[in-house]
């Protein structure tokens, strides 16, 4: 089913959506303050797009709007490297859903309970996180302009206690001016530079849902430059305000800038924080869930799904992927939040690759292909491009390796995730030759 141009997104609609899918505001880098301290945070975080996120959105704009296709970047891959490597495109993403998608109702959660621990406590927050994923699923379900209309709203809400906080911590600093660079007292950089990378993360998820958006091939590339920069910005401004401000960089952990709009602005300001930290997690977790749904329902079309994953609703939803992915998600609530992000960044780091591999096979094998952005320079500069967002991965793997989930180390469950892909294609393609003989005969 095609839709019809009215209820396809728009620009602003589908920058709000890459916005949460990516970001989201500056909930979820306390973590990064409280290891590394102001100094090296702010210079993390200033360094790291360069190297990671502006390569990144550069690939995405060539290959969106070259193939602006339902799928994104399996579309991508299956083109350049065959049906196996698309296959484990998808896995790998899906895979890292399952880590993902659970990281977003628990900070839903430590948000909430900074103003009402009896509502979290016990079950009552394990209730909660499934509430998030049952919501979203409801709201999903109306459609992909329902989700980018709600992904614009939630977007002005969620960052407008953050103005307020900017406001009252530059005014703090400049009329008792001890800013907080000095250290934390224990400082793990690696970690900080996980959860910097798990901030900066998610530019490709936009693209799966290419056919529902107008003007893919021109807008594509603009919304990947303007949220490389808008995520940037909203990430430095807090956190210097608040380094301006003299907060100690020891008080930040996960939900910390609850106890920082107290300090500055009392009660109101930090229930207005609370609010807006569970309505980003919300909108994070409800654009996410617009994007990988899409990949069951491209994967069925090419025959590597049963055919019902393809099946859509009257709002042209694909409502059984919906069903399935939102159930896996729900089952993996109650992995740690540290866990969660090292896991993800492996999974998902490993299927960025494979997006880079196919930029530079197409750009040799496929030189006439039409390309109405293109990454500038030859295609040796391609392979440039990915080493930066390639070496981040080498050190990504370096740093979880003493991470464990039971007795097994993060990086080997990691990889034994990732090698399912495998036997999991087998059975798929199987499946797909006998559903074509049956066909045929």
């Amino acid at each position: 089913m095609t839709m019809t141009p009215a209820r396809k997104l728009k620009l602003i609609p589908l920058l709000a959506a890459t916005y949460f899918m990516v970001s989201g505001g500056p909930y979820g880098l306390e973590d990064i303050i409280g290891f590394a301290g102001y100094g090296r945070a702010l210079l993390l975080l200033l360094l790291l797009p360069f190297v990671w996120s502006l390569p990144t959105a550069l690939m995405l704009g060539e290959l969106s709007a070259a193939m602006p296709e339902e799928g994104g970047f399996y579309v991508w891959v299956r083109r350049a490297m065959g049906p196996f490597w698309g296959f484990q495109e998808a896995w790998l993403s899906l895979a890292a859903s399952i880590f993902d998608m659970a990281i977003y109702p628990t900070i839903f959660v430590d948000y909430l309970g900074r103003v009402a621990p009896a509502m979290t406590s016990g079950h009552r927050g394990l209730a909660l996180e499934i509430g998030v994923v049952l919501l979203s699923a409801l709201w999903n379900l109306r459609g992909a302009k329902s989700v980018g209309d709600g992904s614009v709203f939630i977007w002005l809400l969620a960052l407008s206690p953050f103005v307020a906080l900017v406001v009252l911590a530059i005014y703090s600093g400049s009329h008792t001016p001890h800013a907080a660079m000095g250290a934390p007292s224990r400082i793990d950089l690696p970690a900080a530079i996980l959860v910097a990378m798990w901030n900066y993360m998610g530019w490709d998820n936009a693209t799966t849902i290419a056919s529902e958006v107008e003007e893919p091939q021109r807008v594509y590339p603009r919304v990947m430059l303007l949220a490389a920069g808008m995520v940037m910005l909203t990430y430095l401004i807090p956190i210097a305000a608040v380094a301006w401000a003299g907060i100690p960089a020891d008080r930040f952990s996960t939900g910390a800038w609850a106890d920082a709009a107290h300090l500055l602005g009392g009660t109101a300001l930090a229930v207005g924080v609370v609010l807006a930290g569970s309505l980003d997690s919300m909108g994070t977790f409800n654009a996410l869930t617009l994007s990988y749904t899409r990949l069951p329902y491209a994967m069925a079309c090419d025959g590597l799904l049963p055919s019902v994953f393809a099946k859509r609703n009257r709002n042209d939803v694909p409502w059984v992927s919906l069903i399935v992915c939102a159930t896996c998600w729900a089952l993996a609530l109650k992995l740690t939040f540290e866990r969660l992000i090292t896991i993800d960044v492996l999974l998902w780091g490993l299927s960025l690759i494979l997006e880079f591999a196919a930029l530079v096979i197409l750009r040799r094998r496929q030189p006439q292909m039409p390309r109405p952005f293109r990454v500038p320079g030859p295609t040796w500069f391609a392979v440039v491009l990915g080493c930066g967002p390639v070496g981040l991965m080498l050190f990504a793997l370096w740093a979880a390796r003493d991470e464990h989930v039971g007795h097994l180390p993060a990086l080997a469950f990691a990889l034994i995730i990732a090698a399912c892909g495998i036997p999991l294609y087998l059975l798929a393609s199987r499946s797909m030759l006998r559903s074509r003989q049956r066909k045929t005969s």
